[in-house]
């Protein structure tokens, strides 16, 4: 374990200044706080956060992460508060020790809808001061180097999280190096044979080719020497993990991938980078396609160098990049740029570009608390997107992530623009909008009045701000037809009962069921969260009585003992009026099921399991949920019309789900509750009749049925 005398060593050979006092007190109290705690390897407690800080420390960071490291684990682990805390290091400390002690406590690998929730919050935490997640990120990039010590299943949990969200967002920081690590350690434990398997072929390749980095490196200075640069030539192989990602994605074995080797060329100035890209050039033969300037262009973290791919000794492609020193700073340590010292002074770095102004980008678009899995996405598409550049026809620069389209390069521009988009042009040529865009294409972006955008966009777009917009217009669009349709299912239901579904009877039924507004009662009714029925009786509980007597449901099917409970076969939906059949079922009670059903030929050996039902006599109430697989023509109206029949016909719609939406016909299962099959039928005729719906069938679906041995 590091001790405080090489800690502080180690800070004063940046920081001259630090406050050493401080950071002895740091190191002590937590070395208190922590006696006696040890870890799964059976190392002293304090041997981690020692460790923690000392990362940061490599990182030249400032008094205040370094002692928020040592203390990083005191409020959630000891007995230590953030009150006690606060008193003996200040306020600054206090709030980032607890910071960090709340990520500590997200669980980022829980259900999707929680594990969103959570992810937001540390963004929000990131927000507010970037050193609680540099803290969060050395503290996990420590936990991976030591996983072995923990039980299997933990170790696929962690490296899992880690390979998903923590080694992302450390590259969207800026922190390549961290990245890459985190990913390697990850790939180690949830893919072993792979990663050793590229080991051993780049221990064979030396082998054979010998130690090729060295003579390459070589060849490059001396080509630098002769055009009188001076810089510094850096080679080495790429990570296992970077090359089974090549491999993935390429779908080619080792032998035929070219780049496993990275070169890197720091120069004095900026002039000079171009100066070493035409030596480079010059002396060996660029491959085409793979020439990417981001020094002219800068990628969103900040980001700069150029990198282009050459043949270099024996024909191996390798890849270059050209980087002056300060480029390089923030190429290898991102974010930490912002807060490194230098002989006791904040290093300012002029390329550093601070990630908060991106974050806090992503949290105003998401400001709706039930945004959350699509927060998720958006954050893990712009963490883990690769840059294009386009222009737009003024010749201003539109940063996109590779695979972007025009639907994502309008909603880069304006949402506004965005929505109204009805084409794009290219280079000046018209072309579909799912087409990708490359490097360096100007695009113009045609738009229309009245235009809104489609349900399709989602799937063409994939920038999370584009798809966001798309989403949330859509929502609003769907809110407007919910609206119209509840109009007119409300119309209906009032009028089976007699009555007009005025806006001041809509309005009482609307504080009766507690509903804020007319226009939400209407958009829960037209979404099938209420039933026509339901806003009726709001208003008239009296004409309930009036709906006649009907077969009490816990009585409706006969042939039961009075210990078995009846459940309705999802799978085939059975109505009264239809031959049925009951199978028993352990903890199930007995599923009744349509003597036609396809799943009972999963019970044709179990003779002992079938029960022999038929239905009570009498009027049954409308309440067996029926499955219409209906395909219906695009035009205005029409679904407003189905519902209507729907209503007419004295039953009522429960759910609504489109499956196949196309320009000229829509195809969705609408689910009703009925009393019989001769009711069934009656709405079944009247859809069919219906000439804007080309066909009409009973959805029934065999899979949902108990498996029959169970």
């Amino acid at each position: 374990m590091t001790t405080v005398e090489d800690l502080i060593a180690l800070v004063r050979t940046y920081n001259p200044r630090s406050n050493e006092a401080l950071l002895r007190d740091a190191y002590a109290f937590g070395a208190e706080m922590h006696d006696g705690q040890y870890r799964h390897s059976g190392e002293p407690y304090f041997s981690h956060p020692v460790a923690v800080t000392r990362i940061l420390a490599e990182q030249q960071m400032d008094d205040a992460t370094l002692i928020t490291a040592l203390l990083h684990d005191t409020i959630e682990d000891t007995k230590a508060s953030y009150a006690v805390v606060e008193k003996r290091f200040g306020h600054e400390i206090a709030e980032l020790v607890d910071g960090v002690t709340k990520l500590t406590n997200l669980q980022l690998n829980s259900t999707q809808t929680k594990q969103a929730e959570n992810f937001r919050k540390l963004f929000m935490a990131t927000s507010r001061d970037l050193r609680v997640t540099l803290v969060k990120l050395a503290d996990r990039l420590h936990n991976m180097r030591t996983i072995k010590s923990m039980r299997p299943d933990k170790q696929a949990q962690k490296a899992r999280e880690t390979m998903d969200i923590f080694a992302p967002l450390a590259g969207r920081m800026g922190m390549q190096w961290m990245r890459e690590e985190l990913e390697d350690l990850s790939f180690k434990v949830l893919n072993p044979e792979g990663r050793n398997s590229i080991i051993r072929r780049f221990i064979t390749l030396q082998r054979e080719a010998g130690d090729v980095v060295q003579k390459i490196t070589t060849d490059m200075r001396v080509e630098l020497e002769k055009a009188n640069i001076q810089a510094e030539v850096m080679g080495r192989a790429k990570k296992p993990y970077s090359i089974w990602r090549k491999m993935q994605e390429k779908d080619q074995g080792f032998s035929r991938l070219s780049d496993i080797y990275g070169f890197r060329v720091i120069t004095a100035t900026e002039a000079d980078c171009y100066r070493v890209l035409g030596a480079i050039h010059q002396r060996w033969r660029a491959v085409p396609g793979r020439f990417k300037d981001y020094i002219s262009q800068p990628k969103t973290n900040g980001y700069r160098s150029i990198h282009t791919t050459v043949s270099g000794r024996d024909g191996k492609r390798v890849e270059v990049q050209i980087r002056t020193r300060e480029m390089h700073e923030v190429a290898e340590t991102g974010v930490a740029a912002h807060w490194s010292y230098r002989n006791g002074e904040r290093v300012e770095n002029r390329f550093a570009v601070d990630p908060v102004q991106w974050i806090s980008s992503l949290t105003e678009r998401f400001e709706d608390d039930q945004d959350h899995e699509e927060f998720l996405e958006a954050v893990k598409l712009e963490m883990y997107q690769d840059q294009v550049f386009c222009f737009t026809p003024k010749g201003d620069v539109i940063k996109l992530p590779r695979g972007a389209t025009p639907i994502d390069f309008a909603y880069a521009i304006h949402t506004r623009i965005g929505a109204a988009c009805v084409g794009a042009k290219v280079d000046g040529l018209r072309v579909p909008l799912w087409t990708r865009l490359k490097n360096g294409q100007s695009v113009e972006i045609i738009t229309a009045e009245g235009q809104t955008p489609q349900v399709t966009w989602i799937d063409i777009a994939v920038t999370g701000r584009a798809k966001t917009a798309i989403r949330r217009a859509l929502r609003e669009e769907d809110r407007e037809r919910f609206v119209r349709l509840g109009r007119e299912l409300a119309r209906v239901a009032f009028e089976n009962f007699g009555k007009k579904a005025t806006d001041k009877a809509l309005l009482t039924a609307a504080k009766a069921l507690a509903i804020d507004g007319v226009e939400e009662l209407l958009a829960q009714l037209g979404s099938a969260e209420i039933t026509g029925r339901d806003v009726v009786l709001a208003i008239y509980p009296a004409l309930k009585a009036k709906q006649g007597d009907e077969v009490d449901q816990r009585r409706a099917v006969v042939g039961l003992s009075p210990d078995q409970v009846k459940k309705r076969g999802v799978c085939c939906q059975p109505v009264p009026g239809e031959r049925i059949v009951g199978i028993s079922t352990r903890g199930q009670g007995v599923m009744v099921h349509a003597i036609d059903c396809q799943a009972l030929a999963d019970y044709e050996d179990q003779p002992e399991r079938w029960i022999d039902l038929h239905w009570q006599e009498g009027t049954h109430g409308a309440v067996n949920t029926v499955t219409f697989d209906v395909t219906i023509a695009n035009d205005a109206g029409v679904l407003g019309r189905i519902c209507t029949l729907i209503g007419e016909q004295d039953a009522n719609i429960s759910d609504l789900k489109f499956i196949d939406r196309k320009p000229d016909y829509f195809r969705l299962l609408i689910d009703v509750d009925l009393r019989d099959a001769e009711h069934l039928h009656r709405v079944q005729t009247a859809l069919d009749a219906e000439s804007n719906v080309s066909s009409i069938t009973r959805h029934r679906d065999p899979g949902l049925a108990v498996p029959a041995r169970d």
